[in-house]
């Protein structure tokens, strides 16, 4: 894994929640963990991992991932043993 995914990793699992991570950046993290990534409604996208689908909004106008999504994808990554 890459400086950058693991500095992602870190922000994803740091305490307090943190509300600016740029969606671009989660999205290389779950490639780099080997993820299929595909386009769905909208702003949507399906995220195939862990034997798992997961559907994520992509956030706009701003780059920023929000609290509750940063929240979700934590324990989704927990759940399946990734830990920085």
């Amino acid at each position: 894994m890459k400086t950058r995914h693991r500095k992602t990793l870190e922000l994803i699992f740091s305490r307090p929640i943190c509300g600016s991570i740029r969606w671009n950046d989660i999205e290389a993290l779950f490639k780099a963990l080997g993820a299929k990534i595909a386009e769905a409604e909208g702003s949507r996208i399906c995220v195939r991992l862990f034997g798992d689908r997961r559907v994520f909004h992509r956030p706009h106008p701003t780059p920023d991932t929000d609290k509750g999504a940063v929240v979700s994808i934590k324990k989704w990554l927990e759940d399946n043993g990734v830990k920085p």
